[in-house]
């Protein structure tokens, strides 16, 4: 755990009002024997919180995107910095921050609360692909103006 003044990962504070928030629920899945979440599944409970705030954020289908329009939405960089466990039973409110917006990607931050004690900062760059080719494109139009929106309503 991460709590200290060397934390590389950004602030704790919670992001604007503005930002949209989602709660996850700590299932007895995500944990180790020992009844804390199990780091790796953050990563999977965090893609879902992506998921969602693309359909209620950005008002774009996530599975859309990917399923038709063949457009894949990978990790070119994910890492998170852990403040506190997670425990079995807790509900995680997740607030989600456009960090960088770039030609092929863009660059989103995620702070898990529980109540107002921060439990983890993760950040992920995703890269916009193509799933026919597998190669990087830019980012699609409406992907690129819904991002600024977003990231302009947050500030």
């Amino acid at each position: 755990m991460n709590d200290g003044p060397g934390q590389p990962q950004g602030t704790l504070a919670m992001p604007s009002d503005r930002a949209w928030r989602g709660t996850v629920a700590i299932r007895f899945s995500h944990c180790d024997p020992a009844g804390i979440v199990y780091f790796a599944r953050y990563f999977d409970l965090l893609n879902g919180v992506v998921e969602d705030w693309f359909g209620e954020a950005l008002g774009i289908d996530y599975h859309e995107m990917i399923g038709p329009r063949r457009i894949g939405l990978g990790y070119a960089n994910a890492g998170a910095d852990f403040h506190r466990p997670g425990f079995m039973g807790d509900r995680l409110d997740c607030a989600v921050t456009v960090e960088r917006i770039g030609q092929k990607s863009f660059t989103l931050r995620i702070h898990a609360f529980r109540m107002s004690e921060p439990v983890l900062v993760a950040r992920f760059v995703i890269v916009t692909t193509s799933l026919e080719s597998h190669t990087s494109i830019a980012l699609p139009d409406d992907l690129r103006a819904a991002l600024e929106r977003y990231q302009e309503n947050c500030q």
